[in-house]
C-alpha cells in the first residue's frame, strides 16, 4: 500500500511526514518512507539542475511533458533500485510527493480546461508505461498561498524557481485542488477561514484519522 502526502512548496509535507512517522512507529505500525525529489542521487539531478535555474529562470521555460520527465526519472530509478521488492511484499509505503507532484506542478502549466488531458497524461505515462505503482491514497495538503509564501521566506538555503513565484504556487494550489477532486484525494485544509495557519499537530491527528481508515 503506497499513501502519498502532497501539497504545494511549503504547505508543511516534511513536517508531517515526520509527525506520521513518529505516529507509525508508535503503534508499532511497521512502514518504509519515501522522499521525492532524490537530488542527491543521480536520478534527481535533471530535476535538481531545473529547480536551480539550470534550465531557465522561469518554470514555464520548461515545458510541462519534458519537466514531468525529469521528476519521473527520479521516481522510477528509485523504484527500481531501493523498494520494488518492499512493495511486492505488501509492505506500507508512506511518501513525500509522488507522481502527482507532476499534476500539481506541470499541470498549473496549462489552463484549467486543458488539465484533465495532462493528467490523463501523466498517469498513463508513469503508472502505464514506467511501471511505477499507483498510490492507493493521496492525501492534499491544503495551504494558503499567502501564509505559505510567509512560511518559505524563513527557510534556510532560499527558495528555488518555483517558490520565488507566487503566481505560480497559486496555479499550483489550482491544479492540485483541480487534480484532487478528479482522483478522489483526500484534503487536509492546513488554516482555518482566518487564514491563519492551523496547529502542526491538529493537523498531523487528522492526517492519521484518515490513514487509520485504510491501516487500522
Amino acid at each position: 500500500m503506497i499513501i502519498v502526502i502532497e501539497g504545494i512548496d511549503g504547505s508543511g509535507k516534511s513536517t508531517q511526514l515526520s509527525l506520521l512517522k513518529q505516529r507509525l512507529n508508535a503503534d508499532g505500525i511497521e512502514f518504509h518512507a519515501l522522499d521525492f525529489p532524490r537530488y542527491d542521487r543521480p536520478g534527481g539531478q535533471l530535476a535538481k539542475m531545473y529547480l536551480q535555474g539550470v534550465f531557465g529562470k522561469k518554470p514555464n521555460d520548461v515545458n510541462p511533458y519534458a519537466a514531468s520527465s525529469f521528476y519521473a526519472v527520479d521516481r522510477i530509478s528509485s523504484f527500481l533500485e531501493d523498494w520494488r521488492d518492499i512493495y511486492k511484499q505488501g509492505k506500507l509505503i508512506i511518501s513525500d510527493r509522488y507522481t502527482t507532484s507532476n499534476a500539481t506542478h506541470n499541470g498549473s502549466k496549462f489552463p484549467p480546461e486543458e488539465r484533465a488531458a495532462f493528467f490523463d497524461w501523466l498517469f498513463t505515462f508513469e503508472y502505464g508505461y514506467l511501471g511505477l505503482p499507483k498510490p492507493d491514497m493521496t492525501i492534499l495538503l491544503d495551504m494558503p498561498v499567502d501564509s505559505v509564501q510567509e512560511l518559505l521566506s524563513n527557510r534556510i538555503g532560499g527558495k528555488d524557481i518555483h517558490e520565488r513565484d507566487t503566481a505560480y504556487l497559486r496555479l499550483c494550489r489550482e491544479s492540485a485542488l483541480q487534480a484532487a477532486e478528479l482522483y478522489d484525494w483526500r484534503v487536509v485544509m492546513c488554516a482555518g477561514n482566518d487564514g491563519q495557519p492551523r496547529a502542526v499537530t491538529d493537523i498531523g491527528d487528522e492526517i492519521y484519522g484518515i490513514i487509520s481508515e485504510v491501516i487500522c
